[in-house]
């Protein structure tokens, strides 16, 4: 079992930045990709960005240069730095943690924390 705690979310006006950080605690040695989601309403949940074990980073075309993930394996958090924000990024930003389950893999999610970023 893995647990994950979010922080950081809040209100923002457009243009500004937010820093989230998920912290995962339980069976933390068999994470291998963290990353963070984001659900809008009315939208279905979609990839922000991820990191492997191994330091690999993967970020969704929309997010390309205004973001930033890193992890912190000695610590087990994962943080996504978030710059220049838009309007469009309001969402419930989700942190995620994948561990391997024989030839298959499964995700284990936090609770959620809202960004909303006023225009």
């Amino acid at each position: 079992q893995v647990q994950l705690v979010e922080s950081g979310g809040g209100l923002v006006q457009a243009g500004g930045s937010l820093r989230l950080s998920c912290a995962a605690s339980g069976s933390i040695f068999s994470i291998r990709t963290m990353g963070w989601y984001r659900q809008a309403p009315g939208k279905q949940r979609e990839l922000v960005a991820a990191v492997t074990s191994s330091g690999s980073t993967n970020y969704a075309d929309s997010v390309k240069g205004r973001f930033t993930i890193s992890r912190d394996n000695a610590e087990n958090t994962v943080n996504l730095q978030m710059n220049s924000l838009k309007p469009e990024d309001t969402a419930v930003y989700y942190c995620n943690a994948e561990v391997p389950r024989g030839a298959a893999k499964f995700g284990y999610w936090g609770q959620g924390t809202q960004v909303t970023v006023s225009s």
